[in-house]
């Protein structure tokens, strides 16, 4: 598992995973994070129509292009809500990428996402415990997934941004921050439209690649909606040497399976999310670093401060606690992954006659950098590694050749059932453990080993509450403990 940094930070040197495909473009960063920063020489990142300075000083014309332009974000960064992301923003400029690239679906694209999820929920029935986990079914077009998808990129996005804005105000000198004043609310302002730009710029690319609205590896639209993109998964299946209709049921038994997983499993999103927010909590600002590299920097230069921004002048360092977050992220994103894969394979392996070919085209747009890899790269900078995932597949796939259909998915039943990060290293040896054992007997012991801890501990917190308020007896031969005083 190789780092690169979230939004807000510039690109270092990162080693590479070898084992992902060499054809990857490197770096990808559709969320284009880390590209710069507001108020830097080369305009606001990911802002359409922002021109940047040019090398030989200002236009005039530009100029007040520019001071327009900024009046006019600078009114929107009223719509920020007080958060470190303009979401409104977001959408905005997500929907003008898309601008011309989608179309309203017809009847018959509908007809089909519900024709496609309603046999891939039949096809799903003999090969997971957990029920049907959806009770609506959409077809979106990309315009419509941004719109669904925002209260999910909101809960990812704002730890990390959040911790980004605070860390640069801590990066400040405390006199600087004392004498800046009001300017550090409009550098948050400022940092809420540069995160919105940025964001509204990847969102736009990724509505025109994903294919369901789990396709970034969590469900992003409402709760109970299974949701697929036709108009994107005919770009799909263009290049494919397989009939429509089964790319189309393929997907749709991909998504019938991820929204099962997480709608009966009760701590899934919320341990993806919460492991996200544990990564943020540690982000920095390495101010060495800065003044380091800004003794080296003439300022007349736009060129060179520009190059500073991409160099790593602000680079974080990943703490070990990070590092720790990002490889229990990777781990669960993996075995999400892989028991989709699995199930799906057991589902619609002897229906389809292109499954296995299918299965191996996604698997290897996931190592090319499909959209769920692109999410966690550029916003937590997490680079999933290509093998964990087929690991993690073959973990579940043995699991259910052993233990059964019940048995393997009794593990997500609790999260310290679940496979760990060595585990994944040799699903063998964690299939063939003879401790194993049965995971719900193995949990339903431990609850009840706690429940008779905690209610003995009761008893005897009790016990001695009730000696210590009992009244004490009248020592014996001592005047008046004779008995009862006559009337």
């Amino acid at each position: 598992m190789t780092n690169e940094p979230p939004f807000g930070f510039g690109f270092g040197p990162s080693d590479r995973d070898p084992d992902r495909d060499p054809d990857r473009e490197p770096d990808q960063n559709p969320f284009g994070f880390g590209a710069g920063f507001p108020g830097l020489p080369g305009g606001m990142p990911g802002m359409p129509g922002m021109p940047g300075m040019p090398p030989g000083g200002f236009d005039v014309n530009q100029l007040g292009q520019m001071l327009t332009q900024l009046g006019q974000m600078l009114s929107q960064a009223q719509n920020t809500g007080g958060g470190p992301v303009n979401y409104d923003l977001a959408a905005n400029i997500a929907k003008q990428r898309l601008a011309g690239t989608t179309s309203s679906l017809t009847d018959a694209q509908r007809s089909a996402v519900r024709d496609a999820i309603r046999l891939a929920e039949l096809w799903l029935d003999p090969a997971t415990t957990f029920p049907a986990g959806a009770s609506e079914v959409a077809a979106w077009s990309a315009s419509e997934w941004v719109t669904a998808s925002l209260p999910t990129w909101k809960r990812l996005c704002d730890p990390v941004a959040q911790r980004v804005s605070v860390a640069w105000v801590e990066a400040l000198p405390e006199e600087v921050r004392a004498g800046a004043g009001p300017m550090l609310a409009m550098l948050g302002q400022m940092g809420g439209l540069a995160f919105g730009s940025q964001l509204g710029g990847g969102l736009g690319q990724l509505a025109a690649e994903v294919l369901s609205s789990t396709d970034v590896g969590v469900p992003v639209g409402p709760a109970g909606t299974a949701a697929l993109l036709p108009e994107n998964i005919e770009k799909f299946t263009a290049g494919l040497d397989r009939p429509a209709s089964e790319v189309m049921i393929y997907l749709a038994a991909r998504e019938a399976a991820h929204q099962r997983l997480f709608a009966h499993v009760g701590w899934l999103r919320e341990r993806l999310l919460g492991t996200v927010e544990e990564y943020a909590r540690g982000i920095t600002v390495d101010t060495s670093r800065i003044e380091e590299l800004a003794r080296g920097i003439d300022p007349s230069n736009p060129g060179a401060i520009e190059e500073a921004m991409q160099s790593g002048m602000f680079e974080q360092q990943t703490t070990p606690a990070q590092k720790a977050a990002l490889a229990r992220l990777e781990t669960l994103l993996a075995l999400i992954e892989g028991w989709v894969d699995a199930t799906v394979a057991d589902a619609v392996g002897d229906r389809l006659p292109g499954a296995a070919a299918l299965r191996e085209t996604l698997r290897r747009r996931r190592a090319s950098g499909g959209p769920a890899e692109q999410t966690f790269a550029t916003i937590v900078g997490l680079e999933m590694r290509p093998r964990q995932l087929r690991n993690a597949a073959e973990l579940w796939r043995r699991l259910g050749e052993l233990r059964g259909v019940a048995g393997r998915d009794a593990l997500w039943a609790h999260p310290d059932l679940i496979p760990s990060a060595e585990d994944l290293e040799d699903p063998a040896a964690f299939v063939s453990r003879e401790e194993l054992g049965d995971p719900i007997a193995e949990l339903e012991k431990t609850m009840r080993a706690e429940s008779a801890a905690e209610a003995s501990k009761a008893e005897s917190s009790k016990t001695e509450e009730s000696e210590s308020s009992e009244p004490e007896s009248p020592a014996e031969g001592s005047e008046g403990g004779e008995g009862p005083a006559k009337s």
